[in-house]
């Protein structure tokens, strides 16, 4: 019989801006704390101890309306209270195949209530969204993302990957090599995307996975108006730092700072540390 992991400690802070040219912020950001028998959110930024229960750390980006993400975080956030605590620390022998049926499952409950939505109300026709959520357990990071908003994770000691995948035939065209960071970035088709939750789409294939974590590892989860107005390397070397800023959280540190950057569209980050 294995072992069950040792309880961790995890410190989060979360924040989203408008940015400087779009009057709506269509990004949302989400912290919860949850057992087998509630859901409790959290505020922008703290620390607990997985003894408390297993997180949920997601951002998500709405599109097709002035309140996709509106939306899209309340269906998010009914569909994981509804869910989640059902699952809540499986048996460890469990663990990659449990949570990741369980993802998989709720990402498709919140795509096909999205489309329910556009096919009902003319307010949410066209309705869609990104999400990138990541359900932490003691020893475990389960993860499951549809979209272009992205999960970076920075191992204890170790350079910074990118877990997710862009989906859009400009992170094919990324992760296949055959173009670089820079003409990624200025690419005409970079904000078309082959999935999204809703918006019309009848089928859905979300990444969804398991990463073993450990004390010291970072992780951060940010839309695409985080990502305009960093580089990669900048992101690196901004989760690595001891310390942000005085007076800034962590996610202050990378929305403001992508805001200052670019600014050209909503930025939302939430950064989790393993303690």
């Amino acid at each position: 019989m294995t072992d069950t992991p040792p309880p961790q400690n995890v410190r989060w802070s979360g924040m989203t801006h408008p940015g400087k040219v779009r009057a709506n912020n269509e990004d949302t950001f989400l912290a919860l704390n949850f057992d087998a028998t509630e859901v409790r959110y959290l505020g922008k930024f703290g620390e607990s101890t997985t003894d408390r229960g297993d997180y949920v750390f997601a951002v998500s980006d709405g599109m097709g309306g002035a309140k996709s993400g509106e939306f899209a975080s309340k269906i998010a956030t009914e569909k994981i209270t509804r869910l989640l605590p059902l699952s809540f620390k499986q048996s460890a022998h469990q663990i990659a195949a449990g949570q990741t049926e369980v993802l998989n499952e709720l990402m498709h409950r919140i795509h096909d209530e999205l489309i329910k939505l556009g096919r009902y109300y003319d307010e949410c026709r066209g309705m869609g969204a990104t999400l990138s959520l990541g359900w932490f357990t003691p020893g475990w990071m389960h993860f499951a993302h549809v979209g272009d908003s992205r999960i970076y994770w920075l191992p204890r000691g170790e350079k910074l990957r990118q877990i997710t995948e862009d989906h859009s035939h400009v992170g094919w065209l990324r992760r296949e090599g055959r173009i670089n960071e820079r003409e990624a970035r200025n690419h005409p088709r970079k904000s078309i995307l082959s999935q999204v939750l809703g918006a019309g789409q009848q089928q859905l294939d979300p990444q969804v996975g398991s990463v073993r974590i450990e004390s010291g590892d970072r992780f951060l989860f940010c839309t695409d108006g985080v990502i305009d107005g960093i580089w990669d390397h900048a992101l690196a070397d901004m989760l690595a730092e001891n310390e942000p800023p005085s007076g800034k959280t962590r996610a202050q540190y990378f929305v403001e700072h992508a805001v200052s950057e670019s600014g050209r569209d909503n930025a939302s980050a939430l950064v989790v540390e393993v303690l």
